[in-house]
């Protein structure tokens, strides 16, 4: 009797083990997590796209039911109308203030990863502005270039008083938005630097000390070749946060005095020309830009290991 209740003990013993550890268990599980994220990006990523695709081709106004099928036409359009093409040149504005972007956020974060005084409280300082919410910014940089505005006022204190229409002149106006961009941005490159520079171990620079090396070449050899993936990371995003510029000119000017960016334009011939075959086309257009810098910008700067031990 006890020798068949040891029988059955062990062979539901050998059942658990196998249900726990089976080959099919194993392999589903995994597949499983997966599911619930592969399918919500399908859906909300790669079919939009998809859809994408297919309007570009088509002459679909946005509301009726069919969609005629134009061909290439839409970007025929695109690049033969300049007051259509030549919205990338107010890009240009943006991708200047993006590289000193960059190079003011690089600078500030070395500086204070440094032993600063009031390091912490510049640290909040640089990071506020990105933490404003985009309508706010605009409202505050509204004020700020109106004629006799902040900026006039200041520029009056220092004896300055013929001053320009920061936002009535098609000449600078997109330099005065490229500028408030600057100052709600550099948040986060500068966030984004300063944690991998904290990231390099200090044992390093105290190292670097003992052989005479000062801030400049501590920069040079250790922080700049430490950072280099983080680099090409923000300088991807810039570009693309550059060719995507929204938010300032949109609520700023409405797009108005020479100011309408890429997307400002996209979003008229959508949705007030009922064009969205062709607006298709053009996001089709700076999608295919944004992917072309980025391979060429991986073609230059490779992805290195880095060694600084």
């Amino acid at each position: 009797m006890l020798s068949r209740t040891q029988d059955r003990s062990a062979r539901k013993a050998k059942s658990r083990r196998k249900g726990r550890g089976g080959v099919s268990g194993s392999k589903v599980t995994p597949y499983l997590f997966l599911l619930v994220p592969v399918v919500l990006l399908v859906v909300f990523t790669y079919i939009p796209v998809v859809n994408l695709f297919w309007y570009s081709v088509t002459s679909w106004d946005g509301l009726s039911p069919s969609k005629p099928f134009v061909g290439l036409t839409n970007y025929e359009d695109f690049f033969t109308r300049p007051e259509l093409f030549r919205v990338f040149f107010v890009s240009l504005y943006y991708i200047g203030a993006s590289v000193l972007q960059m190079g003011l956020a690089l600078y500030f974060a070395t500086i204070l990863s440094f032993n600063t005084k009031f390091k912490n409280l510049f640290k909040g300082i640089l990071f506020f502005p990105y933490l404003i919410n985009g309508v706010a910014v605009s409202y505050i940089f509204l004020f700020f270039f109106q004629p006799g505005g902040t900026l006039d006022s200041v520029l009056g204190v220092v004896g300055i008083h013929n001053t320009l229409l920061w936002l009535g002149n098609p000449h600078i106006v997109n330099v005065s938005l490229a500028g408030a961009s600057i100052w709600r941005f550099m948040g986060l490159n500068f966030v984004l630097f300063l944690g991998a520079i904290q990231s390099i171990p200090t044992d390093i620079y105290e190292a670097a000390e003992l052989d005479g090396a000062n801030r400049w070449h501590q920069f040079r050899y250790i922080i700049a070749p430490g950072i280099k993936p983080i680099i090409s990371l923000t300088f991807i995003l810039a570009i693309a946060g550059s060719l995507s510029a929204f938010e300032l000119p949109f609520i700023m000017l409405d797009g108005a005095n020479g100011s309408a960016t890429f997307v400002i334009q996209t979003i008229k011939i959508a949705f007030q020309d009922n064009k969205v075959g062709l607006a298709s086309a053009m996001a089709v257009v700076l999608l295919a830009i944004v992917l072309i810098i980025t391979w060429v910008q991986r073609k230059l700067v490779p992805d290195e290991d880095v060694s600084l031990s």
